[in-house]
């Protein structure tokens, strides 16, 4: 009786190529449905000048036309600007106050988890729940802000939500009072991670706790800083519902964020084409920013090993 003969190697990765492409083609039909079909109709549709104001024109094709409208647009710009100037501030705030709770909550002392709980609730509270809530703080002259700069000794009550400038405060105070235990608790994970030897190499040496900090704690912690940083920044760069809730773009179109102008081209105006071509710069610029960063994480992760 002649035995089997055995599977060649060739044959058996075969089989392991159709396995793997039978388990990983699930996975791939709901991205392509989910993610990849509503860009390219987004683009599609950001080709058209499709105005359900003016339903008579049907959707005729006019190719870039409206982005070359939308960049010829002061208040696109305006909004553009807004956006950067809102992510710069939120964002750079947020990782110094995440940083220095990382560092409160890393601490070894009693009553440390009642104390990461506390720190984690706001970042639990619906983002158009804390709106409101800043919006309370902020508004009128009797609100909560104009009562404590009057016991201070203030001249008279500001109209927070009237100025152009002033309206940030709420705004950037906001998102920072929200988001900052996120950022804190990516930096945690990151702290627990350094080794415990390196801080006591450090003491050896003469290091004091600024040292530690600058030449340990840093270091070590970039590649979370640099995590963070994606998250918050591509988060913030689409910020909608805070503003919405806070000013609804106002005064006027003063705090007006991107996301907002798209969402006032698509719903209010119904300019479907326009609106889509805006959504699709805002992906451009969502997704140089992600690439940019990721290249980032990937040098420092690389300089790591080395």
């Amino acid at each position: 009786m002649v035995p089997d003969a055995a599977p060649s190697p060739a044959s058996a990765e075969t089989r392991e190529v159709r396995l793997a492409w039978v388990l990983v083609l699930p996975t791939l039909i709901a991205i392509v449905t989910i993610a990849l079909f509503p860009l390219v109709w987004t683009f599609w549709e950001s080709l058209h000048l499709h105005d359900l104001r003016l339903p008579a024109r049907g959707r005729p094709f006019v190719g870039l036309a409206n982005y070359a409208e939308i960049l010829a647009d002061p208040r696109f710009l305006g909004a553009l600007a807004h956006t950067l100037f809102f992510t710069a501030a939120s964002v750079s705030l947020e990782l110094v106050a995440g940083l220095a709770l990382a560092l409160a909550m890393h601490g070894a002392y009693r009553g440390r988890g009642a104390v990461r709980t506390a720190v984690l609730l706001p970042w639990a509270i619906p983002t158009v729940a804390a709106a409101l809530v800043w919006r309370f703080l902020f508004e009128g002259p009797q609100g909560v802000a104009n009562a404590v700069l009057l016991g201070i000794g203030a001249p008279e009550p500001i109209s927070w939500f009237s100025d152009a400038w002033l309206a940030w405060v709420p705004i950037v105070l906001a998102d920072v009072w929200k988001t900052t235990p996120f950022v804190a608790l990516l930096l945690l994970a990151g702290l627990q991670s350094i080794d415990a030897e390196l801080y006591e190499a450090a003491r050896v040496d003469g290091a004091g706790r600024i040292r530690e900090l600058w030449f340990v704690t840093l270091p070590f912690l970039r590649p979370a800083i640099l995590v963070a940083l994606i998250f918050r920044t591509l988060d913030a760069f689409r910020v909608f519902d805070l503003i919405y809730v806070l000013t609804g773009g106002g005064p006027g179109t003063a705090t007006e964020p991107l996301a907002l102008y798209t969402w006032s081209a698509l719903l209010q105006n119904l300019r479907f084409g326009f609106g889509s071509a805006l959504s699709v710069l805002i992906f451009l610029v969502t997704f140089a920013l992600a690439l940019v960063y990721i290249r980032l994480v990937g040098a420092d992760l690389t300089r790591s090993v080395r």
